[in-house]
């Protein structure tokens, strides 16, 4: 796996990350617009980081080979590992960033609430679930865990609740979206802090 941060042209992150079980192209750039280009081999998780990128305005290319000739766990972990990564390449020392982020999302007949901050202390409180197996091909025992490893390698406490709703497609689209929200606000850079590390610590993480 390597790690290529491009100061030249902003905050940007790129990951490849080779393995037996996955082979992984990522790259971001925080401050786009919300371009997306998106292969997994999984339908509903491409339509899922593609609304991560547009509605965060995060740019965002990800091409994922996997072993799905296996199952999906190790295409949808090492993705959301790879992604977390890019993403705190991205964001470097995190100086001047918003830091913390929050949304209601809601789509229909469903409405979640989503919390984070990039602290640098991954956490994952999730409050959701769904009443089917599959979302299209997708398990959907392994939404929680996309979300979980997304939190462990970007280094963000997320919190993520379903208040209500009944539309599997729906709770799965609103929680992304609401994530998605959540990051555009707490990866915006805040002209008040200039390069001001948000924390009293003088740093975030450890």
């Amino acid at each position: 796996m390597t790690r290529v941060s491009d100061t030249s042209s902003g905050r940007t992150g790129s990951v490849t990350r080779n393995t037996a079980e996955t082979k992984i192209a990522i790259h971001v750039d925080l401050d786009g617009t919300g371009r997306y280009d998106v292969s997994t081999g999984i339908g509903f998780l491409d339509h899922m980081v593609e609304q991560f990128s547009r509605h965060s305005l995060i740019d965002l290319d990800m091409k994922v080979e996997g072993d799905l000739h296996v199952d999906q766990h190790h295409t949808t972990e090492d993705s959301a590992i790879a992604l977390g990564q890019a993403l705190a390449e991205a964001m470097g020392d995190k100086a001047g960033i918003g830091r913390y982020g929050h949304a209601y999302s809601p789509m229909d007949e469903t409405l979640s609430r989503v919390a984070l901050d990039i602290s640098g202390r991954p956490f994952l409180v999730w409050k959701a679930g769904f009443t089917q197996e599959k979302l299209g091909e997708w398990d959907t025992e392994l939404i929680e865990h996309w979300f979980h490893s997304i939190a462990q390698s970007a280094g963000i406490t997320l919190h993520m609740e379903l208040i209500y709703g009944t539309n599997n497609h729906h709770i799965c689209e609103s929680l992304y979206k609401g994530f998605a929200r959540a990051m555009r606000t707490a990866v915006e850079r805040d002209p008040r802090k200039g390069e001001a590390i948000p924390s009293t610590k003088g740093q975030l993480g450890g």
